[in-house]
């Protein structure tokens, strides 16, 4: 199974981002949607779980939850936007959602993976607007039966 990890789009999808998740079979958005657009055009590609993050508005607030838990390949996905728990480091995660197999968050804008022991902790970066120096980008998570692999992508 492939899932598109996106965050932090702040009103903005990039074309790249079609490109990028052809073929995806479920979308996570890590909050700081921007707006329910954003959500309308990435269902176009394949289902989408998203959450709020600290600058979406009232609609999208009205429609998503601050945490949300998706059972996917039998693992137990949890998306946060993470802005919450300050500071946010991959520890503090795993620390927060102890249940969880697999935790993908955004507000940092920073990719990363951490497989440190205990869930496998992932930040796509930033997929709207290029900010704090840092490039846009997304990730894809594989699951199989042999375990889970993270291909961070640039924008």
């Amino acid at each position: 199974m492939r899932i598109g990890l996106i965050s932090d789009t702040h009103g903005q999808l990039r074309s790249a981002v079609f490109e990028h998740f052809e073929g995806v079979d479920l979308i996570l958005h890590a909050g700081d949607v921007g707006s329910l657009d954003i959500l309308v055009e990435l269902e176009a590609i394949a289902p989408v779980h998203a959450v709020i993050g600290n600058t979406d508005g009232w609609e999208l607030r009205s429609r998503l939850p601050e945490v949300a838990t998706v059972s996917v390949a039998g693992r137990r996905i949890l998306v946060t936007h993470g802005h919450l728990l300050a500071p946010l480091t991959p520890e503090k995660l795993r620390a927060t959602y102890p249940d969880a197999d697999i935790i993908v968050y955004g507000h940092t804008h920073r990719p990363l993976v951490d497989q440190a022991a205990g869930a496998l902790v992932v930040n796509p970066g930033a997929a709207g607007p290029a900010r704090f120096r840092l490039k846009p980008s997304l990730a894809i998570l594989a699951l199989d039966d042999t375990g889970e692999q993270v291909r961070p992508i640039e924008l």
